[in-house]
């Protein structure tokens, strides 16, 4: 265990945490609504998954997605179990639910030391902390961050957005991109599908674009949930507001978890997100989880020349000139990439 950091300790050796926006009060001997914080006996916060990690794999940078980030390259990718959303539709709930429904900690001892060197001798360019909330390994991701910067290696944070300010400014300098879920512009269906509230939500992916985080925004359609044309003008809008260059994914939902009841989303509901997307404006707009499609395909926002050609996760050609440019009319691809 290690010591949190962002708590408040209170009368009675209770604890407020200010990690993440439930800022959960957290008695003595009592875990917070992520299950891997826990206040001890004597008032003090610890994080129960402090190098403890659960998963760890080498997977293509689009699988995140980042399309945006060293296109074609590797990242080193980890995970801790625990999570502070309750989403129905989790494809990664035997993780990330693992200590709220069972009470366990499982996962391999590692040193934020062995991450980095393990990154480095796989070739990945990027650490992403990915498949459970990275909010809620804060600790082991932010030693991590640091010591991946000093080796010249890009850190990504794959999220709900459910972080406070305060979260987002003590790492600020080593969080160099992000892909956060906007899951609806509802708070009903935030309340309701994955036990948290939108407007934390909205006001963190402004906040990471302001602190020059590399931003990417994806949206999950649920069939009769959130796919509806005026909340996707609301999202498309929203996303527009943080600038014309964030990109959007729209992925397809498949029966998942507490609902596999729902059909998967049909490629129409797609088709009209993609459509919206560029109507209101937005210079990249995606389509995932059905692979083969040209929605997956990154195009010249000034003169519509092709300029990556991906299937599924992986990159077939990349037509950009020095790394960086189209090449035909030579405007640069926005994002961070290879120079």
């Amino acid at each position: 265990m290690k010591e949190a950091v962002l708590y408040e300790k209170y009368k009675r050796n209770s604890v407020r945490c200010r990690l993440c926006s439930h800022r959960c009060t957290i008695e003595p001997s009592e875990r917070g609504i992520c299950g891997v914080r826990q206040n001890n006996k004597e008032g003090t916060l610890y994080s129960l998954v402090y190098g403890i990690v659960c998963a760890t794999n080498i997977d293509p940078i689009e699988k995140k997605p980042l399309f945006h980030v060293y296109p074609g390259s590797r990242s080193f990718s980890i995970a801790t179990v625990g999570c502070n959303f309750t989403c129905t539709f989790c494809q990664n709930h035997e993780i990330s639910q693992m200590p709220k429904l069972t009470g366990k900690i499982a996962g391999r001892d590692v040193t934020p030391e062995e991450i980095v060197d393990a990154c480095i001798h796989s070739g990945s360019q990027t650490i992403a902390y990915t498949y459970t909330e990275p909010t809620v390994y804060f600790e082991f991701a932010l030693d991590t961050a640091k010591i991946a910067h000093e080796k010249g290696i890009k850190n990504v944070f794959v999220t709900n957005g459910y972080m406070t300010e305060e979260a987002l400014e003590t790492i600020e300098g080593y969080l160099d991109a992000a892909n956060c879920d906007l899951k609806s512009f509802s708070d009903d269906f935030y309340k309701e599908r994955c036990g948290a509230r939108l407007k934390p939500v909205l006001n963190s992916l402004k906040k990471m674009k302001a602190m020059g985080v590399w931003l990417e925004v994806t949206t999950l359609l649920i069939p009769a949930l959130n796919d509806g044309e005026s909340e996707l003008r609301q999202i498309a809008e929203f996303i527009c507001s943080l600038g014309i260059d964030t990109p959007w994914h729209i992925s397809r939902f498949h029966p998942q978890y507490k609902m596999l009841d729902v059909s998967p989303t049909p490629w129409e509901s797609i088709e009209r997100a993609f459509r919206i997307g560029k109507e209101i404006g937005l210079k990249y707009v995606y389509t995932g989880n059905v692979p083969g499609e040209a929605g997956e395909n990154t195009h010249c926002a000034n003169c519509g020349e092709l300029l990556i050609e991906r299937y599924g996760f992986f990159v077939r050609n990349n037509n950009l000139k020095n790394g960086t440019d189209c090449p035909t009319c030579g405007a640069r691809l926005d994002g961070l990439l290879i120079s």
